[in-house]
């Protein structure tokens, strides 16, 4: 089992750049992969992206690509999303996720309590 905590989250203006981290305790995360998720009140858990426990590996959601990027220090046992160009739309909370490397959220087995990220315009 792996425990995850976010942070990072804020207000940020339209445009802006934001660096959530998710710290790890538990479990190496070298053996996980490792997502990112976001939900918005009232709405269904949106994938974002995900990196393989091999790292070789990304996949993003067309939302996000080329302005989000997902890294990890093993080392540190930290995941990162960097999150450049933001939008009003991307105002929600943000979740990380250990354990499978897919776009369903109902894959993962492990999550952080979320970070919020607030995007005025």
């Amino acid at each position: 089992q792996v425990q995850l905590v976010e942070s990072g989250g804020g207000l940020v203006q339209a445009g802006g750049s934001l660096r959530l981290s998710c710290a790890t305790s538990g479990r190496a995360i070298s053996s996980y992969h490792m997502g990112w998720f976001r939900q918005a009140p009232g709405k269904e858990r949106e994938f974002v992206t995900v990196n393989s426990w091999s790292g070789r590996n990304t996949l993003y959601a067309d939302s996000v690509e080329g302005r989000f990027t997902i890294s990890r220090d093993n080392a540190k046992n930290t995941v990162y999303l960097q999150m450049n160009n933001l939008k009003p739309e991307d105002t929600t909370v943000y979740y990380c996720a250990a354990g499978a490397y897919s776009r369903l959220w109902t894959d993962y087995a492990n999550w952080g309590q979320g970070t919020q990220v607030t995007v005025s315009s």
